[in-house]
């Protein structure tokens, strides 16, 4: 029902611990309204919406061997399910999505047979969000086993390198990317004098007052900006490049010469 991966990516074989999912659960966006009252005024003045972590719910049974093999299991279970750790969670009906969430929960396994056991485990997801496995930048096709149907992908709609200066960007997601938020990184390769990347679409623009030789690479990665490694956040106007969902227009000024773009981020759903 469910593969497990932790933090580094590593898939987790659960079944070692005897364990076998029968049932995963999302729970639906939990809304957080902010509103105001006014005096003799019925109902009140929505002033915001944002979205409460989501709950992820599982079912369990696990098997051992004998009464002390059970034992030993459910310890280890214990620590497998330690709230202190991040696990990526995917449904494996829906295999290109994945959840990072923490065990929110205490449990006890509870006795069906002398060898059987069953549980239920409540999941946060503090980022609320299910997001793509695989990375803009990963083949769109079905047998690098990275995408599924619903994910929003098109033939059309898939470069993410680019060497000229106007092109078009797809978030296939559902949820607009802002770097401070969601990882997105930016690469120029080439020469250029006081580049400047726009998204028409957003109306986002970066710049950077500096300039660069056919061979450097400027990075723009989260809020961080910067040129073969170096930062470069001073020369730059402090600004980030978020990702409208759907399609966004760029406009690349300041360029010289051939060079490369790149965007390599994840697509989010709902």
């Amino acid at each position: 029902m469910i593969f497990v991966y932790d933090d580094s990516g590593n898939k987790i074989d659960y079944g070692q611990y005897g364990l076998t999912c029968y049932s995963f659960i999302p729970e639906s966006l939990s809304p957080r309204f902010s509103s105001e009252e006014i005096e003799n005024v019925d109902g009140s003045i929505l002033l915001g919406t944002t979205i409460n972590a989501r709950k992820l719910y599982v079912e369990f049974l696990f098997n051992a061997k004998d009464h002390i093999d059970y034992q030993l299991l459910r310890d280890e279970i214990f620590k497998f399910f330690n709230p202190k750790k991040d696990l990526y969670i995917i449904d494996t009906r829906l295999p290109g999505k994945r959840w990072k969430a923490r065990n929110s929960t205490t449990f006890k396994p509870e006795y069906l047979t002398p060898t059987v056991g069953g549980f239920g485990l409540e999941f946060i997801a503090f980022g609320v969000y299910a997001e793509s496995i695989g990375s803009s930048l990963d083949p769109k096709t079905f047998d690098v086993e990275k995408w599924q149907i619903g994910q929003g992908l098109t033939d059309d709609n898939n470069k993410y390198i680019h060497s000229t200066n106007s092109f078009s960007i797809f978030n296939a997601g559902e949820i607009a990317i802002n770097p401070r938020k969601r990882p997105v990184v930016i690469t120029f390769k080439g020469a250029s004098t006081n580049l400047q990347i726009k998204n028409k679409t957003t109306g986002d623009t970066w710049t950077y007052t500096g300039s660069s030789n056919p061979s450097d690479v400027i990075k723009l990665d989260g809020i961080r900006s910067t040129k073969n490694g170096l930062s470069i956040f001073r020369d730059t106007n402090h600004k980030l490049i978020t990702l409208a969902t759907g399609n966004n227009d760029f406009q690349l000024t300041g360029t010289s010469g051939s060079f490369e773009i790149s965007f390599d981020f994840r697509f989010y759903y709902v």
